[in-house]
């Protein structure tokens, strides 16, 4: 593929790292980022308490600098630095505000050690083993006393599982694959019964609604469905629709979570439809419920505008062109994009909004061949500035236009509209493919290929239909009139589009071998529609 230019939105974000010297450039880059996007949020639970003072005692800890890091919708980031641990006596201690949530502790060594709470209380102490979790006691944090015991529940049953699976290695193997399926189902339902019984006592409090983030919502009386079987749709209908209880989009805290950037993210990517019209109607649903000004807005809008702007499956675009009308256009972003991104993102919307399927593709008027040899005689392929180019357009204007070949004036059922370039490696495969696609095509629908050359190199260009015997309607852009990279969004080659007798944009960004198989679609739409 050759890469023509690009417009590349990236939200940059730092990773955990363990090397002292890089400590305090983190530090000011995370500072600095959270001071953007963080605003003092009206209606939402304070995200932040002033100061605090963590003690640990681990024995077996061979460390000699431990770092305090806490987590961030999907990242992780250092907070503090403990740089002289002697016997495993490790103290975080400041004057700062820091953000409510739940932190952990990373080894010299970048491995990570438990999670704690910093929200009710900020001084409090942990001891114990550090091979031993059951070993660990908290002094001065019933919260983190609560926490504990909710770990060393979690951690005693992955304790029994890795036991029940040494047993079964010495078992034949289906008798081993049975008694793994039942044991693995109990372990699993006294996970649940304890989680469900666990969130129940502790309802109302924040160590709750972090465990809530984990329990799955799954329904416990499924239906039969027709074949017999449990109803799958009910199933997903009912996992769909609780997925998000008993959470609250105005506390910024489940952000520093180890469960909610994935939570959402899982949401996005799997649980809903793959459609973009259920994408936007649940992100509006969302964000609808959070503060604007909070950093849980600024955060979910940050991860969503990236995603639906790079997604790979056709027509996600038109998620990402309402993400910028309805946030980034309104004002929505400003505390979170500065004003040159927010120009490019909207920018990038504007070249996306009207290729989106279902518009009108836009009008082409090129030249095709024969034409071309006209206009180069005009002087247009020597021409070497655009006020060059002008002049001779305005020139000869009169010659040019019955000339053009209009997209537009292309009778067919389908045009398959390819951009392509004589010196694009993979345009060199596609191409020849396309033709032969075109050809089967042929012998079952009206169809047409409207092939545009993205540059203007004649000879080579002509050189290359001839042999390759290319019966498309071949043009290109010698008179510079059409800027088909804005218009069409060609930053790359080759695409290909598939309009229908209308010029509808029914898809886009194709391949050969999906051409086909979308017309055969579309023709089946129309039948039932018929009937």
């Amino acid at each position: 593929m050759k890469k023509i230019a690009g417009i590349v939105l990236s939200i940059v974000s730092i990773g955990l790292l363990s090397a002292q010297k890089k400590i305090d450039k983190i530090n000011e880059k995370i500072n600095s980022h959270k001071e953007k996007i963080s605003a003092a949020a009206t209606n939402t639970i304070n995200p932040k308490i002033k100061g605090y003072n963590l003690q640990f005692n681990l024995s077996n800890c061979k460390d000699t600098m431990v770092f305090l890091a806490k987590y961030t919708f999907d990242k992780q980031y250092i907070v503090d630095t403990c740089k002289k641990v002697k016997n495993g006596k490790i103290v975080f201690k400041s004057d700062k505000e820091i953000e409510k949530g739940v932190y952990f502790l990373v080894s010299q060594d970048k491995a990570r050690y438990f999670d704690f709470f910093i929200n009710e209380n900020n001084k409090f102490s942990i001891s114990g083993d550090i091979k031993l979790i059951q070993t660990f006691k908290v002094s001065g944090s019933k919260e983190n006393e609560k926490f504990l015991e909710y770990i060393k529940f979690i951690a005693s049953k992955n304790e029994m599982f890795g036991k029940l699976r040494d047993k079964a290695q010495q078992m034949p193997k289906k008798d081993s694959a049975e008694f793994m399926e039942r044991e693995v189902k109990q372990l699993n339902e006294d996970v649940k019964k304890f989680q469900k019984d666990f969130y129940n006592a502790n309802k109302g409090t924040f160590l709750a609604d972090v465990i809530n983030l984990q329990i799955s919502k799954e329904p416990e009386n499924v239906p039969k469905a027709s074949n017999g079987r449990p109803d799958s749709i009910y199933v997903y209908n009912y996992i769909k629709s609780h997925y998000w209880d008993g959470v609250n989009f105005k506390d910024d805290r489940l952000l520093i979570t180890p469960f909610f950037g994935e939570k959402f993210k899982n949401y996005f990517e799997r649980v809903i439809p793959q459609i973009p019209d259920s994408a936007i109607v649940e992100i509006d649903k969302i964000l609808g419920q959070c503060d604007p000004k909070s950093d849980m807005f600024k955060f979910l809008l940050a991860y969503l505008t990236p995603y639906y702007e790079a997604h790979k499956v056709m027509g996600f675009d038109k998620v990402f062109v309402h993400i910028i009308d309805k946030y980034i256009r309104t004002g929505l972003a400003n505390d979170l994009y500065d004003e040159k991104v927010r120009e490019k993102i909207i920018e990038r919307g504007n070249i996306l909004k009207p290729l989106l399927i279902g518009n009108q593709a836009p009008e082409l008027l090129m030249i095709d061949t024969t034409g071309g040899k006209i206009t180069n005689k005009m002087g247009f392929d020597t021409a070497r500035t655009s006020e060059g180019i002008t002049r001779l357009y305005y020139e000869n204007v009169q010659k040019i236009t019955p000339l053009l070949v209009s997209l537009y004036q292309t009778k067919a059922d389908y045009t398959i509209l390819v951009f392509w370039d004589v010196d694009c490696g993979h345009c060199q495969k596609e191409i020849p493919e396309l033709l032969k696609t075109y050809h089967e095509l042929k012998q079952k629908y009206d169809v047409k290929v409207y092939s545009v050359y993205t540059h203007t190199e004649y000879d080579k260009w002509r050189k290359f239909i001839i042999e390759k015997k290319l019966d498309f309607i071949n043009v290109y852009d010698p008179i510079h009139i059409n800027n088909i990279r804005e218009k069409y969004d060609i930053f790359s080659t080759p695409v290909i589009y598939l309009l229908d007798k209308n010029k509808i944009i029914r898809a886009k960004k194709l391949s050969h071998e999906a051409i086909p198989k979308i017309i055969e679609f579309l023709e089946k739409e129309k039948s039932k529609n018929k009937n």
